[in-house]
């Protein structure tokens, strides 16, 4: 039990660094990534999601100390993080296929993230049991 709580609050830990990556990234750089010329108001919108992104992973983080505790927060941002996924999802609907970067993303968002809650939601309720406090 003490293990896999471990192996959770690593998984937690490494995953979390590229949202708060590509956040950090994104609000210094705005769309630098891309080398799309962009309208100011874009940029803007783009810095601003990219802040979104940035402290969506900086609250990651903050699940991973006394992780079989978090379960809300795990779950609010895992909501989030599946709705950004949906937006991508619709994106790529109407206007295509994206660079393999962005379906990378989609897959962490839509696959990756809801398996890191019903996981997380596992060690919760395990750590309950054991305390008897389920």
């Amino acid at each position: 039990m003490e293990r896999e709580r471990k192996v959770l609050q690593q998984t937690v830990a490494v995953l979390a660094i590229l949202p708060v990556a590509v956040g950090l990234y994104g609000v210094l750089f705005g769309q630098a990534l891309t080398g799309d010329t962009v309208s100011i108001s874009a940029d803007s919108h783009f810095r601003f999601l990219s802040g979104l992104l940035l402290g969506i992973g900086l609250c990651f983080w903050s699940t991973v100390p006394g992780i079989e505790l978090k379960t809300n927060r795990f779950r609010i941002l895992t909501l989030l993080v599946v709705i950004g996924g949906l937006g991508r999802l619709t994106g790529l609907a109407f206007t295509g296929v994206p660079s393999l970067f962005m379906i990378g993303g989609l897959a962490l968002e839509l696959v990756v993230t809801p398996v890191l809650c019903f996981w997380q939601m596992r060690v919760a309720n395990r750590y309950a049991n054991a305390l008897g406090v389920a």
